[in-house]
């Protein structure tokens, strides 16, 4: 069955198609049914919103629960990059999480160095600049950090190969102790190639991946599947639609099949990056093709 029929099939008349504004009617099956996926909100999806203005950091966990019913979210310190330290407001985004029904899974970490830079005294700054994120994280219940490492791809990537295992090492030694875990994200430069990223997790050894379905310099699937071993984390990466409410770029059901294979029972996380249409619709619409492709593979 194709995946323009098996969306058509799976939702049975609901208004996924056009990215609407509800659920679908086939929700309470799924919320009783084994084959739902755990799914968490990346805080990135709304940035727009956030950016704006529009949305309050501190109510990102409450919307989160009231107008996607999900119950797990991923922070993002850029936009808190000034409050990693600051208890009072931690202490505040932990408790409208908490009052929300809402599961704080992690922290997605930029702009804090390259933890992968060739220079020694470079890179032990960045794995320190990392360590308030790490302290954060545990504060709000997380269970890891993700970082990003050889972002600089005008450096050679064998040459940065050790240095990225070296600096991984050094920041999860530091965070072993809180219970974070230290995840890193096909993000930028090097780390789009999968197979590069890969050799690197391998020889740090623990250290976890978090594999996001658009950011690979090469094929999308492979890449997947070479990380997944690794996954503490997946990004459901969306940019747009069909009409029948299937994943323009990328062929969700392929994907599934990949995280069923590999035996991944974590959550995976929406990551809506289109720049065409509304935040939360867009949200709502991976959300729902998430469920979708669950229940369609259960069959």
């Amino acid at each position: 069955m194709n995946r323009r029929h098996f969306l058509c099939r799976t939702f049975a008349g609901a208004a996924v198609a056009g990215l609407a504004s509800q659920l679908p009617l086939s929700w309470s099956v799924f919320a009783a049914s084994p084959l739902q996926p755990k799914i968490s909100l990346a805080q990135w999806s709304l940035h727009r919103q956030l950016r704006s203005g529009q949305l309050k950091v501190l109510d990102f966990a409450v919307k989160t629960r009231r107008d996607f019913q999900l119950g797990a979210v991923e922070y993002v310190n850029q936009f808190f990059a000034d409050k990693a330290q600051d208890q009072a407001f931690l202490r505040q985004l932990k408790q409208r999480a908490d009052d929300s029904g809402v599961s704080s899974l992690l922290i997605m970490v930029d702009a804090e160095g390259d933890l992968a830079a060739l220079e020694a005294k470079q890179r032990q700054q960045a794995v320190e600049n990392h360590y308030k994120w790490v302290e954060a994280a545990a504060f709000l219940g997380c269970h890891a950090i993700r970082v990003s490492i050889a972002d600089n791809a005008k450096t050679d990537a064998l040459e940065m190969q050790p240095a990225a295992v070296l600096g991984l090492q050094q920041l999860a030694a530091f965070a072993a102790p809180f219970g974070i875990s230290i995840i890193v994200e096909n993000h930028m430069g090097h780390s789009m190639d999968a197979n590069w990223l890969a050799t690197v997790l391998q020889q740090a050894g623990n250290v976890g991946s978090l594999p996001d379905f658009g950011n690979f310099s090469g094929d999308k699937y492979q890449g997947t599947q070479l990380l997944l071993p690794f996954a503490k984390g997946i990004s459901a990466k969306t940019y747009a639609f069909d009409d029948n409410g299937a994943e323009s770029s990328i062929d969700y059901q392929r994907m599934w099949q990949l995280i069923q294979n590999a035996g991944y029972q974590g959550y995976i996380g929406i990551e809506y990056e289109g720049e065409n249409a509304d935040e939360d619709a867009g949200i709502r619409a991976t959300r729902d093709l998430l469920l979708a492709v669950a229940n369609h593979a259960g069959r």
